[in-house]
């Protein structure tokens, strides 16, 4: 990489540090090229991005962000994963880490706060905000059918009591 090329790849990560919503920091030592691409395409599908980061340079760009405690994660051959939901990136790491030992998450970052690998699983467990989402827009219906029910139902029974007292005279 020439210089220039440096400096550049340094303020695109410095602002992905700043900008995304989690970091997941992982070793990706004997990963194939399919097995690489395969966890590319899943990140992409869950609206993230999968690097592959010159550990020098990710510390360069790590300073003067709020991400900046988890330098010490970036030795051997490392990848970073991230996403503006701060789900999906660990979601999908750890996901793709069930399948694949080669994969070893070794930590992250979640805006100031500074994750270890269990920190990491513990908030591929939470639901995303597009599950979250649903799930309020949910509630929020629930009750609005419920009373729209119970508006009904006196009417209802008013009309089946009508039709009774009709069908009774209709027979006498």
């Amino acid at each position: 990489m020439e210089r220039a090329e440096k400096r550049e790849f340094v303020t695109g990560l410095n602002e992905v540090f700043k900008n995304t919503g989690s970091v997941v920091v992982a070793h990706y030592a004997g990963l194939t090229v399919a097995q690489m691409n395969d966890l590319r395409s899943k990140m992409r599908a869950a609206g993230g991005t999968v690097k592959v980061a010159k550990n020098r340079l990710a510390i360069i760009a790590l300073q003067g962000t709020d991400s900046e405690g988890i330098s010490g994660l970036f030795k051997g051959q490392t990848l970073i994963a991230y996403a503006e939901d701060p789900v999906a990136a660990p979601k999908v790491a750890s996901d793709f880490a069930k399948g694949n030992d080669k994969l070893v998450i070794l930590g992250g970052a979640m805006g100031a706060t500074a994750l270890d690998a269990d920190g990491v699983k513990a908030l591929a467990t939470m639901p995303s905000l597009d599950e979250l989402r649903a799930k309020i827009v949910g509630m929020i219906k629930t009750p609005a059918t419920r009373i729209a029910q119970v508006v009904n139902a006196p009417a209802a029974q008013l009309a089946r009591v009508f039709g009774a007292y009709a069908r009774k005279d209709e027979a006498a």
